[in-house]
Formats: C-alpha cells, structure tokens, sequence
C-alpha cells in the first residue's frame, strides 16, 4: 500500500468513491454511509482495477475528462455505479487549497447530490466518431487559416480578392500567371504557389475524413433518423449522436437546446427576469453545426411548406432580426433532434396540425 494511505476497516461499507484521474496516479477517497472518510489511496493505473474489482460494486464519481470514459465503461463492467461529471460543477466542493486528495474527495460529495448534472459515459463507436470530427475541425481550421494567408500576403501587393474561399479558389491562378507584370516578385510567387500545395493536400485530408463520416452516418439507425430533420445531414447527425448518444442525459429537447447554449442567457434577480444574449454554453462545435443549419432552412424557402415549418418562420420573421431567426430555428431543430434521438422515431410532419408562431 503505497505511504499515506489509509484502508478501510473490517466490515465497513464503503457507499462512494471519489477519484482523481491522472495520467498514470489516481487518488482515491472513500465515504461510508455516514459520509465519514474509511479510505484513502494513491494507486497506479494497473493497480486500480485490480483494487477495484475486488469492493462490493459502490457509486463511483470521476471528473469528465481525457481518459475518464474509458475508466467508467471498466467500472461499471465491475459491476459499480460510475458517473461522471462536469469539471466545473465539482470545483463548488472543493474545501480547502487544491491537492489530489481533497480533488477526489470533492468528487466524492459532488456524485451524491441528487439534482447533479452528469455526463453521459460514451461508447467506443461514438469516441472513434468523435475522433473523426475533430479531426476534420481542425483540418478545416488549417485550411481556414492557410487561406487567409495567402490572401492577406496578396492584398500586401495591391491584390483584393472578393471574400470567400470559392473565390479565391478561382481567382488565384489567373492572379499567379499575370503576375509576370512585377506585381508580385518571384520569392513571393513561390510563396503563394507553396501555401495554394498546402491547400490542395488540405482539401484532400478534409475530403477524406468527410466522406468516411458521411459513410459511417449512413450505416447507423440514429444517424438516419436525425437526417430526416431539416438541414441535418451526415455532419450534423454524426456530431450529435457522437456527443449526446440516445439524448437520455437530457430529460426533454428544451433541456439539449439550453446545453447547446441557443437560449437566452438570464440575469434575473428580485423577481425580474432579465434576458441577454444566447448563452454560449455546452458544445462549440455542436451549436455552430445547428446554427448553420438553421441557415440553410432559411436559405431554401421551398422546403418550409413541406417540413411544416412555413407558418412558424414566417410569424417568427416579422418580429426578428434574420440572424435572431436563425438561432431560434436551431434552438427548434436541436429539440426536434433530440425528440427523434430519444423516442426513436424519423422526423414525420402531421398534416393536421398547424405550427403555431414561436
């Protein structure tokens, strides 16, 4: 037993485990039925399973984060009650200056609190798709970048092009074959014509990793459920059901809307409820896929009478700015999203029922 430790004795219960994850250590604080501390261990990844294999199966809380995934699916193959949680919700039970100990045994007070809010453990299909998205994020973000280098060092000589990466695509060879004129010397041509190589390898990568995204999304049942939705295809669908799996952490649509961070932001006190700006919490990437989304319903007018959506964004269109209507659109898809997620069902419009204004 490694120093410092302390071990539970004979015939006591121990009701929770808190666990600090580390990269190869984890700390360990056990509570009995009392809440009064019966273990406490420093244990190394090989020694912890083996550790925990052999306790009567307990609720176990860990902090969501890299690794924990994997740790709770094995918990709870154990037999024990693993949850995890968010970083943030946790820090409220921290008492005293942060070390690894007090850090588990926040972990540990936290899981038992009944109106906790905990992370859904993921499955290895939906990290490998996760893996995926992220993966292609941050291709894009590359190629993002490369673009506007190449068009920043060009506007530096005295070349505008239109914004947009279409057109820049289009405008950039006839740009580099008059540039015989001086505009551009031949260091800089080379420049350009190095960065538009990174481009093309960029374009491909993405391509890539698309269409194999694009490929699982249409194997799986949920995938192809969510894109009967409007302006959900194999992108949006393979996201959400990678994050978010059946929807049951949420216990209705509203509930994934405001953890999307599409809803107002409330500074409310004295009885006066104030509304901001959208709140911008939970998954970056997630509620940007949703907003442009929303967009491109917006964009195709032809399909709102056929998704029963015409009469919503209409009386919604009189009252708000177009980029207001979007975010209400996409907080409106996330919902029927998560409703198609979490009863299993295509997306399905009644005919005999009209859409009332938002």
């Amino acid at each position: 037993m490694p120093a410092h430790s302390k071990t539970a004795k004979p015939g006591t219960q121990i009701a929770v485990i808190g666990i600090d994850i580390g990269k190869n250590v984890f700390h360990l604080i056990g509570l009995d039925q009392r809440g009064a501390i019966v273990l406490k261990a420093k244990l190394s990844r090989s020694q912890l399973e083996s550790r925990l294999a052999n306790m009567p199966p307990c609720l176990i809380g860990m902090e969501a984060c890299a690794g924990s995934h994997h740790l709770s699916r094995r918990l709870i193959a154990l037999g024990h009650d693993a949850r995890l949680m968010p970083a943030k919700y946790v820090k409220a039970f921290l008492k005293g200056h942060k070390n690894d100990y007090r850090d588990a045994e926040a972990t540990a007070e936290a899981v038992q609190r009944p109106t906790m809010r905990f992370v859904a453990t993921k499955t290895e299909e939906q990290l490998d798709l996760q893996a995926l998205h992220r993966v292609r994020a941050r291709l894009v973000g590359e190629r993002t970048a490369t673009v506007n280098e190449i068009r920043a060092f060009l506007l530096e000589r005295g070349i505008a092009v239109a914004q947009g990466i279409q057109r820049l695509r289009r405008a950039l060879p006839d740009v580099l074959a008059k540039s015989a004129d001086g505009t551009l010397l031949p260091r800089m041509i080379r420049i350009v014509e190095a960065l538009a190589a990174d481009w093309r390898r960029l374009d491909e990568r993405v391509e890539e990793v698309s269409t194999e995204i694009e490929t699982l999304a249409r194997k799986e049942a949920p995938c192809q459920r969510l894109m009967t939705v409007p302006g959900i295809g194999p992108v949006i669908s393979s996201a959400t059901v990678a994050t978010i799996g059946t929807g049951d952490m949420f216990a209705k649509g509203r509930d994934f809307g405001a953890w999307l961070g599409i809803v107002p932001k409330q500074l409310s006190t004295g009885g006066r409820t104030i509304l901001g700006k959208i709140s911008k919490r939970g998954n970056t990437y997630l509620r940007t896929l949703f907003v442009q989304a929303a967009r491109v319903v917006l964009i195709r007018r032809e399909s709102w009478e056929r998704y029963g959506l015409k009469s919503w964004i209409e009386a919604a269109a009189r009252r708000l700015h177009p980029n207001k209507l979007a975010i209400a659109l996409a907080n409106k898809l996330a919902r029927i999203a998560w409703a198609v997620l979490h009863y299993g069902r295509n997306f399905e419009v009644s005919h005999d029922y009209a859409p009332q204004p938002a």
